[in-house]
């Protein structure tokens, strides 16, 4: 073979060896990979702006409520309720478990519209159950039975309660943003051993909170 061939074909091959590979068209991009959403992002979807500010509040909500009980002349009433109205008294696994229980609600401060900055009301009872992937808590007697779903928070030891209200004689609830005047916002925390509360922060009753208990009872009386 003649050396100027060789040469040649050597160059040749040097050459082809640096030529890089063409990059991907530029109009494809990057790949991107959404993050899921966080648990708080799923409740804040379905929560109105209204209600997601109520309970971004809601520590202020305990703070303005107990200082305006215990300020009124109502501080041996607060501290009978010991845990229940204890604002930093959640525990973790705040989920109740399905099945009956006797509740009892706490009203506590005031807004202009209402003037008694502590009241406790009769014992009624409730029903927490299982709807698909969600808990759900009803109120089952009375003239208003609120009822909502539960959902997971970011925050792992309390649980969102978006419902509403239903009035009479009215079978059903309506749906939670059916009707913004009765939709209801809180949280579920476990404050003791089977002994849960629902906090609903600034109520559209006047109260600062609204402060449920739900003690399990194994059978509701006839």
């Amino acid at each position: 073979m003649p050396r100027s061939f060789l040469a040649v074909s050597l160059i040749a091959l040097a050459l082809a060896g640096c030529v890089t590979k063409p990059s991907p068209p530029s109009h494809l991009g990057a790949t991107v990979t959404a993050a899921p959403p966080s648990k708080a992002e799923v409740w804040q979807r379905v929560a109105s702006v209204a209600d997601a500010a109520r309970i971004a509040r809601i520590g202020s909500a305990w703070s303005e409520g107990l200082a305006e009980a215990r300020s009124r002349g109502f501080g041996d009433e607060v501290k009978k309720e010991a845990l229940l109205l204890r604002s930093g008294a959640a525990l973790a696994r705040p989920a109740p478990t399905p099945g009956s229980y006797s509740c009892r609600m706490v009203e506590i401060g005031s807004t202009p519209k209402k003037k008694v900055a502590f009241e406790r009301f009769k014992p009624f009872f409730c029903y927490v159950e299982v709807e698909g992937e969600l808990l759900t808590i009803v109120k089952q007697t009375g003239s208003q039975r609120p009822a909502g779903r539960l959902w997971e928070d970011d925050v792992a030891s309390r649980l969102v309660y978006l419902g509403s209200l239903a009035l009479g004689g009215e079978d059903q609830p309506k749906a939670y943003g059916e009707d913004p005047a009765r939709d209801m916002a809180g949280v579920v925390e476990r404050v003791a051993p089977f002994v849960w509360r629902l906090v609903i922060p600034y109520p559209r009753n006047g109260a600062k909170l609204d402060v449920f208990e739900l003690t399990p009872v194994a059978e509701q009386p006839k």
